[in-house]
């Protein structure tokens, strides 16, 4: 590790900065490119907007998207009262693609609002679609910690509960938007790229990405590459432990194609840069999943999983593998199990003391104070990240999900 401190020992009360609600952006700008770009490049800061970010970007940099899709994930149940309860789907108690595609009834993860007004054993809420009644029912089977469980039933029948949340749901806006979610954030609230139905926050640093600006990358040979996190709400979870140790960071899925590991494979040698923290948090859980399988070729699945400390201090972190050898040899592991996609489970928690293997520049918005993101950052550039706050504090940068962005070369 880079530094003395071990992260288990930062106070998360260094990683915070004073931010005005009207910084804060509820609408998102009429053009997606239009939106302000701060580039940090050694040590220095300059000004742009997202249209010309090609002009910022090594040639042949590959750029790395996540082509996750934001389910509308918030459901809302009236009481014949005339109160509401509200679910906010979180994650499928199976995999995604399995549990998208399941019909009749699926489980689901979720938070309640106003879970105290559900006396009932079942909520039913009911719509017309195509000229057809379609009722939908859910049933609280369990309580946990943090969350519950609920399971979702619906007839008719034979709809996928994608189909089901499509028609029910609305646009889970995050929680800091104090407005409720339009039309137009049905569109606004999801990159150009989204194709696999499944998050239930956007990867926000994609929002500011257009054709045009994919056009801008040809001349100088800029190339793309695409893998999916489900970004779940624990993306919005507030530290609340005084130091780091006492935060779990949530888990979330991936999947990756090899077709885009042996691009990053071939890449080695060009700027890498993660669009977004969901993107560079898969990137560089790949490296340590690639590790794994080089000191276990036989691992199963399951044991590729990342936990939130590993990368610091079990047999990993004394590993010191080069990205190609780490590449190389989970694209061998996967040749060997006949798998062309990669799914698994990543809580890695990069922060101060992280050192990158794979990305070498981010493309992010700017984030909450004292947030598991913001610490993310700060491993990229260091204690410059207060620099970066500041001017964009003082340059009318708008902040958050809906907010303007920044590109930030990482410290080698």
């Amino acid at each position: 590790m880079s530094n003395t401190m071990h992260p288990k020992n930062i106070s998360i009360a260094d990683y915070t900065y004073s931010l005005p609600d009207e910084k804060i952006a509820v609408f998102p700008l009429q053009q997606r490119d239009a939106s302000k770009l701060l580039i940090y490049k050694n040590g220095m800061i300059r000004q742009d907007i997202y249209e010309n970010i090609a002009d910022h970007l090594p040639e042949k940099s590959l750029l790395v998207f996540n082509n996750t899709k934001v389910i509308p994930a918030r459901i809302l149940f009236q009481k014949s009262t005339g109160s509401t309860i509200e679910i906010f789907c979180l994650e499928p108690l199976n995999e995604y693609n399995v549990a998208m595609q399941q019909k009749g009834s699926s489980k689901w993860k979720c938070l309640i609002g106003g879970v105290s007004k559900w006396k009932e054993d079942k909520l039913k809420k009911q719509l017309g679609i195509k000229n057809e009644e379609l009722e939908i029912s859910a049933v609280l089977v369990e309580k946990l910690s943090d969350a519950y469980i609920v399971e979702f039933s619906w007839e008719p029948a034979d709809l996928s509960f994608a189909e089901i949340i499509q028609y029910a749901g609305e646009t889970p806006l995050p929680p800091y938007i104090k407005r409720k979610a339009d039309e137009a954030d049905k569109e606004r609230y999801q990159t150009i790229y989204a194709i696999y139905d499944g998050s239930v926050a956007a990867p926000t640093a994609g929002l500011h990405f257009t054709e045009d600006v994919f056009s801008s990358f040809i001349k100088k040979e800029i190339t793309k590459a695409y893998v999916t996190l489900h970004v779940g709400a624990g993306t919005f979870k507030p530290v609340k432990a005084l130091q780091m140790e006492g935060h779990e960071m949530h888990t979330e899925w991936i999947e990756v194609t090899t077709y885009t590991i042996k691009q990053l494979l071939y890449n080695q040698s060009n700027t890498i840069v993660a669009t977004g923290t969901t993107s560079l948090r898969t990137i560089e859980s790949l490296y340590w999943m690639g590790v794994k399988t080089i000191l276990d070729p036989t691992i199963e699945n399951e044991a590729l999983a990342l936990h939130q400390w590993e990368v610091y201090d079990t047999a990993l972190a004394e590993t010191n593998y080069t990205s190609e050898e780490a590449l190389s040899s989970l694209l061998k592991w996967m040749k060997q199990k006949g798998e062309e996609k990669l799914i698994s489970k990543t809580q890695i928690l990069i922060m101060p003391g992280y050192k990158f293997r794979i990305a070498k520049a981010l493309i992010t918005n700017f984030h909450q104070p004292q947030s598991t993101l913001l610490l993310l950052v700060a491993a990229a550039i260091g204690p410059s990240w207060k620099k970066i706050y500041d001017y964009a504090l003082e340059n009318d940068f708008r902040f958050l999900s809906y907010g303007d962005g920044s590109l930030l070369f990482i410290a080698q």
